[in-house]
């Protein structure tokens, strides 16, 4: 992430606020970007769109994320409401490359 040039308590416009924000948006839209080709590669690496749904794999990313974010003092309950809409993103788009992939019986799977 780019270098914080104001601190949230040094921000004394709207315009400084907004422009860390910005930044900060910035930051976060490269990270998430990077955790999708990871969300990406799962796919071919699962047999079938059953595999989509890890119940145990979920709850400990949101166990994590809830855990991470009381101790940097953001609302456990926003990390949690933000981290179950991108996991349901990423469920979806793995069961419909899963069934894409079922449907195709010419195409190989790639193995752990």
């Amino acid at each position: 992430m780019t270098e914080r040039l104001k601190a949230p308590v040094d921000c004394t416009t709207r315009e400084d606020v907004r422009y860390e924000i910005d930044r900060i948006d910035n930051a976060m839209v490269e990270l998430l970007a990077e955790r999708w080709q990871y969300v990406d590669r799962m796919w071919q690496i699962k047999n079938n769109a059953a595999e989509a749904v890890v119940p145990w794999r979920i709850q400990a990313v949101i166990d994590n994320v809830r855990k991470r974010a009381g101790e940097l003092g953001m609302p456990p309950e926003l990390a949690e409401a933000l981290w179950r809409q991108i996991i349901g993103w990423a469920i979806q788009y793995e069961e419909e490359k899963l069934r894409a992939r079922e449907a195709s019986p010419s195409t190989d799977k790639t193995t752990d």
